[in-house]
């Protein structure tokens, strides 16, 4: 809800509206239709990303079939005494007045991150070393559990920021704005100890189950 209205969701939290449900039930066909196989579930703590999974899973036919576990490690970024405002205000007023900008989007993730420690007088936004270190170390025990219980593929679900935050970790060629839109797949792969990422922001799935609403 408050992405439609342009508000910054940050650790604040709203509903999927009756159009985001329709869309995650397509991603959830989509993934029911590519045969894909899910061995355990992840998602953050807010609401809107458990409102996802239970969507996806329904589709999957997979509700209380798999595992599932909360984990706010992998949390969107927490936009302090901004969570809840109007972004406009936040990206287009506060961040490049206090960082002499003229655009947000030109700067480094770790830069944005401390500028927004900079601008919050709440105290809550996380300066990059821990806002990194907290989204790579939630991210690495997914998995690494998924690995000690033999493998396979762990079905996440987090925030769009997040997963940006995550490829920039693993490849720091990847451009934050690369776009990481609602119900996309971001498939990363753990192997030897390591991160990588497969593809970025994919909207397939989504658009094949689409389709299939489409023609009911």
């Amino acid at each position: 809800m408050f992405n439609t209205i342009g508000r910054a969701q940050g650790w604040s939290d709203t509903p999927l509206t009756a159009e985001g449900e329709r869309g995650i039930r397509a991603l959830g066909i989509g993934l029911k239709k590519s045969g894909l196989s899910f061995v355990k579930a992840y998602s953050s703590d807010s609401g809107r990303t458990i409102q996802t999974m239970g969507i996806v899973l329904e589709e999957l036919g997979l509700t209380g079939q798999i595992p599932y576990t909360f984990d706010k490690r992998i949390r969107e970024w927490c936009f302090g005494s901004f969570d809840g405002a109007y972004g406009g205000e936040l990206f287009h007023g506060a961040i490049p007045r206090v960082l002499k900008t003229d655009d947000y989007k030109e700067l480094s993730l770790p830069d944005l991150a401390n500028g927004l420690v900079e601008v919050d007088t709440a105290g809550w936004a996380e300066p990059w070393d821990k806002l990194s270190g907290r989204i790579l170390e939630g991210f690495e025990a997914i998995a690494k559990d998924i690995e000690a219980s033999g493998g396979g593929n762990a079905l996440v679900v987090s925030h769009s920021m997040t997963i940006g935050t995550l490829a920039y970790l693993i490849d720091e060629e990847i451009k934050k704005n690369s776009g990481v839109e609602n119900g996309s797949v971001t498939v990363v792969e753990y192997a030897n100890g390591k991160l990588s990422i497969e593809s970025l922001g994919d909207v397939s799935y989504r658009q094949v189950g689409a389709e299939v609403l489409n023609s009911r």
